[in-house]
């Protein structure tokens, strides 16, 4: 038997091949800086600031996002999702309070007092805010805060005690002695 060498030929490196020809050397670069742009934008909008991270994509957009493209268009929808979220506008106070009741049902109770506190910036005589902030004050626990709000919002409505009396939302007051004193008053 003979043996037979075989010789190893080391072959050019070439560029990968594709149906519509020869693919482009990437700018090793160039990528690695889209992808650093990319990574802080998504960084932006982790944050909640969807204005900078819109912005950031766009940037990256009009840069030539190359495969990126399609997802970055993808957050840009997103941003201006959560954006435009974040302005409601109402006509009234009265309707931001109904926004701000929503708000404290559902359990979101830091949104729902910055809406009674914005109420009552631009009017300090809204009974109700007080109200809602009663509520929410004996809901989370802090009987003082409650009884303070409350006492205010029937000083300057009295049906707000005749109200007070049949919510359930003071149900976790109803064994505080100052609580009964304030809506039951000896006259």
């Amino acid at each position: 038997m003979a043996q037979t060498k075989t010789a190893t030929v080391s072959s050019p490196k070439r560029s990968p091949r594709t149906l519509a020809g020869n693919v482009p050397a990437t700018d090793d670069h160039a990528r690695k800086q889209s992808l650093a742009h990319y990574e802080a934008a998504l960084h932006l909008m982790q944050e909640g600031k969807y204005d900078k991270a819109k912005a950031a994509f766009e940037k990256l957009l009009d840069g030539g996002a190359g495969q990126l493209a399609d997802r970055i268009r993808m957050y840009i929808n997103a941003c201006v999702l959560q954006i435009s979220k974040g302005k409601t506008s109402f006509t009234s106070s009265e309707e931001r309070y109904d926004y701000a009741i929503s708000l404290l049902n559902d359990g979101h109770y830091e949104d729902a007092r910055e809406e009674f506190q914005t109420i009552l910036k631009d009017n300090d005589k809204a009974d109700y805010a007080f109200y809602g902030l009663a509520v929410l004050a004996s809901m989370t626990g802090d009987a003082q805060t409650c009884l303070e709000h409350l006492t205010e919002a029937i000083r300057q409505n009295p049906r707000n005690r005749i109200q007070a009396r049949s919510d359930s939302d003071f149900q976790d007051m109803a064994d505080d002695p100052r609580f009964t004193e304030l809506l039951y008053p000896e006259v």
